[in-house]
């Protein structure tokens, strides 16, 4: 019974689709940041480093870039609505979840070899379209006079 309205719970906030988000991809994450009364989009462009829980609703990945020389990494959640779009630019070869390495390598050493990948296909989320609503007034019956004029 707990794990049905779980499952109800996670899926009235998940987002329908995302983006497949893999260890090694290099990506661009569109933010929406308040300040005051104003919301605006900020992008947030690194490798990510760590992917969590993968088909939970909590579903994160860790994102990391140099910003003037200094590391700086992020968490985001997938299903927030507060990420409002993911773009992968860049898939590597990795063989970890985790790469915490990456942290103590600098300058061409952080390099990772690309591999080839279509990019939108990767990128691509189809549109959901809500079902019909039937109307609750029902038609006016046309009858075989009707017709007839």
């Amino acid at each position: 019974m707990s794990s049905s309205i779980l499952e109800r719970f996670e899926n009235k906030y998940k987002k329908h689709q995302v983006v497949d988000v893999r260890s090694g991809d290099t990506v661009k994450v569109h933010q929406k940041i308040r300040e005051g009364n104003k919301d605006r989009v900020q992008v947030f462009q690194g490798l990510v480093i760590r992917t969590d829980r993968v088909k939970s609703h909590t579903n994160r990945i860790t994102v990391r870039r140099l910003a003037s020389g200094i590391g700086v990494e992020k968490s985001f959640l997938l299903h927030s609505p507060l990420v409002i779009k993911i773009e992968i630019t860049k898939r590597s070869k990795v063989r970890r979840n985790y790469l915490s390495y990456m942290k103590t390598l600098t300058g061409k050493a952080t390099r990772l070899s690309g591999i080839d990948f279509d990019k939108e296909a990767a990128n691509k989320i189809e549109e959901v379209v809500a079902p019909e609503v039937k109307s609750e007034t029902p038609e006016p019956e046309t009858t075989a006079t009707d017709e007839a004029k």
